[in-house]
């Protein structure tokens, strides 16, 4: 029996539309001058990896008369060519370079005839570096029946554990006849099937329609000479194109400020992003009207037999903080920031970041595909930007033989929303990844020069340990070490 999709999947199908694909990457960097890593052995990898992720074979198959929801189905065609591809950049690449070839990649939907991901190796990076940019749609990685494929080819030494490809062949494609039969079958013993089909169907007709009207309206206020109206930094509509910038900082850096001002790392972080984005409004025409606090969706996992379970052993749930954009200091930011997490860190449901940084194999990859996936389910709260920080493991990890030295998530945006942003700590850095409208905010990489500034601003204040820690945790004051070296921005 195959599985048939499930509601909030079919409705991000639904949702999903050109200026708004809904699939997750993430941007992997590689050391491979002596390992050999190539797009070979890439093919090679995945090839002995795959089995344990069976939906990354098998492709969405409606139902005739739309009676019943797709169900998953193998993939009679599967190539593996056609998923795992071959890109390089012109030698010695650039991570400007870089960037802009991820935007135009993550800006392209997926092929809903075929699996839903695919994965480029970008050579050529300066330094003898690699690439391996990764794509799953939001339906595909659920965290439930299925994780990231990413997060199933790293391994903790150079020599990869070879598992052998398993000699898989796919199951026929069942008939239409076969697939009413089922759709029939479900209706009686599932009567939610028909109606999440029809429920699916009429909401995919009615936003199409209001696809229709808008670009109609957009339309006719070109032709009467007016310019459609931009809702600001943080909203209006979305684009087809995509810039991706990416940031490295590091882990110490955090645990210093930490330690001085209290409060956690997420924390230090999410201070950071509200520092950065201080400085970035205050470079554009609205300055911060109307931005004294930038409401954020924050996706935290948590411990609650109420939410839906996943394989990674938590829940996911959505958390709101008012970033204090307006505030001038960074330590009354980061206190303000910190305190808004206290009633979560007192319900004694949250999960520790060095349980999730344990957890088998590259888990952010999986944990930034749900926390994805959370967000778009929460765009009709009224956030304004999405964060999703997730702690990764702190020692080295290889894919076929070659280092992993940075690791940086790109999130799908939602309509309405032209900035997401997503952060990865891992082996002593912290990744940021900032997916923007390329339209919307042609300013985008301004933000990632700010986001270093706002770190800076916070080490500034933690030399001689002058201030005080907030309500909570109070950390032990560290005395000054040596100025440290900038973040970059690959």
């Amino acid at each position: 029996m195959n599985e048939r999709l499930r509601p909030r999947d079919l409705a991000i199908l639904a949702e999903e539309t050109p200026s708004a694909p809904a699939h997750n990457a993430t941007v992997e960097i590689f050391e491979c001058a002596d390992s050999g890593f190539d797009h070979d052995r890439l093919v090679e990898l995945i090839r002995d990896r795959i089995s344990f992720v069976p939906r990354y074979r098998q492709r969405l198959q409606q139902v005739p008369g739309r009676f019943a929801n797709p169900i998953w189905v193998d993939d009679e065609h599967f190539d593996l060519a056609y998923h795992v591809r071959r890109s390089a950049l012109p030698r010695p690449g650039t991570h400007d370079q870089l960037r802009e070839l991820v935007g135009r990649i993550v800006s392209r939907p997926l092929d809903r005839t075929r699996p839903l991901w695919e994965m480029y190796l970008v050579e050529g990076l300066a330094g003898g570096r690699v690439a391996l940019l990764s794509k799953a749609h939001q339906v595909l990685v659920d965290g439930v029946e299925t994780v990231d494929l990413g997060q199933l080819l790293l391994d903790v030494s150079p020599e990869p554990k070879l598992l052998g490809a398993d000699p898989w062949q796919p199951r026929p494609r069942p008939s239409s006849a076969a697939l009413l039969v089922e759709a029939a079958r479900d209706s009686v013993t599932q009567p939610r099937t028909v109606l999440d089909a029809a429920r699916g169907t009429t909401g995919a007709l009615l936003r199409t329609g209001e696809s229709a009207a808008g670009t109609a309206g957009r339309v006719l206020g070109g032709l009467a000479g007016r310019r459609p109206q931009r809702a600001g930094a943080l909203g209006g509509p979305l684009s087809q194109q995509r810039r991706v910038v990416t940031v490295e900082t590091r882990l110490e850096d955090y645990r210093r400020v930490r330690d001085v001002h209290g409060g956690t790392i997420n924390d230090v972080i999410l201070a950071t992003v509200t520092g950065g984005l201080r400085a970035w409004l205050m470079t554009r025409d609205e300055s911060l009207r109307g931005f004294r606090r930038v409401r954020a969706v924050v996706p935290v996992s948590v411990i609650d037999t109420e939410l839906e379970a996943t394989s990674l052993g938590s829940q996911i749930a959505a958390h709101y903080v008012d970033l204090p954009v307006g505030e001038a200091s960074p330590v009354v930011r980061l206190h303000q920031v910190s305190y808004s997490f206290q009633a979560h860190k007192e319900t004694g449901r949250g999960v520790a970041a060095n349980r999730l940084a344990g957890i088998a194999g590259f888990a952010p990859t999986t944990f930034h595909a749900i926390g994805s996936r959370l967000a778009a389910r929460e765009v009709r709260r009224g956030y304004q930007v999405s964060v999703t920080n997730v702690p990764g493991p702190q020692s080295a990890l290889y894919a076929a033989g070659a280092r992993m030295v940075a690791s940086y998530p790109v999130h799908p945006l939602v309509q309405g929303h032209p900035l997401a942003v997503g952060v990865t700590s891992y082996d002593g850095g912290v990744f940021y990844g900032i997916t923007a409208d390329r339209d919307q905010l042609p300013d985008a990489e301004l933000l990632g020069t700010c986001l270093t500034e706002a770190l800076d601003e916070l080490l500034d204040t933690v030399n001689g340990g002058r201030s005080r820690a907030p309500r909570g945790r109070r950390g032990q004051a560290k005395p000054a070490r040596p100025a440290r070296p900038r973040g970059s921005r690959p």
